[in-house]
């Protein structure tokens, strides 16, 4: 029987949705795993939106806390908003109270990746603070730790996540994922998912 890893994300600019995609892609790669590529809910108006200058929503479709309960394993990503997830991401979560009640989602290995305006805007403060959602629910964090090797070492080039997770600069918002930044999304997607298999089949 397939593992089945969701990968679920809330992307405002297209940052996160792009280390979405390389995840997704990562993951795929190893045999035996399902993987499918879920948004959560936008909670900002369209007038808002467009004031804002965010561009249309990719095709994924809308994730409810139920559907968590069917995957094998999550990731989750988010752009940071001070240091600390999107409140869109927050609000999704908020809602998993049920899940929460029948301790559905313990047990689950979970990853978490991510999107800084800048080096200093989170790397490590967004999903460090995130591991807390994991905690209550009682579910496994899977970090990349150094297994992504020399690219973690990368001075040369602005490249970012951490051993937490993946992760990207947006600057003003005109900068996208590096082909180092993919890269790691990639890696981190095809680790995840082995763990996450060998966890189902040891089950």
């Amino acid at each position: 029987m397939a593992t089945k890893i969701y990968v679920v994300y809330y992307s405002m600019y297209g940052h996160v949705a792009k280390l979405a995609e390389e995840i997704e892609k990562g993951s795929s790669s190893v045999e035996g795993v399902e993987v499918k590529l879920w948004q959560v809910p936008e909670t900002l108006p369209e007038e808002v939106l467009g004031k804002m200058g965010a561009p249309p929503k990719s095709d994924a479709p809308i994730i409810t806390p139920n559907d968590l309960a069917e995957a094998d394993g999550i990731l989750f990503g988010f752009p940071t908003r001070f240091g600390m997830m999107a409140a869109q991401f927050k609000a999704f979560l908020d809602a998993t109270g049920g899940l929460w009640r029948t301790q559905a989602l313990a047990g689950k290995p979970a990853g978490l990746f991510f999107s800084t305006g800048s080096q200093g805007g989170g790397q490590e403060t967004t999903p460090l603070t995130a591991i807390t959602q994991l905690a209550h629910h009682g579910m496994i964090f899977v970090p990349i730790g150094y297994t992504f090797g020399a690219g973690m070492f990368e001075m040369e080039k602005v490249k970012g996540g951490s051993p937490y997770g993946a992760g990207t600069y947006a600057g003003d918002g005109s900068r996208f994922p590096s082909e180092l930044e993919l890269e790691q999304a990639f890696h981190q997607g095809k680790y995840f998912a082995s763990i996450a298999k060998k966890l189902k089949n040891s089950s």
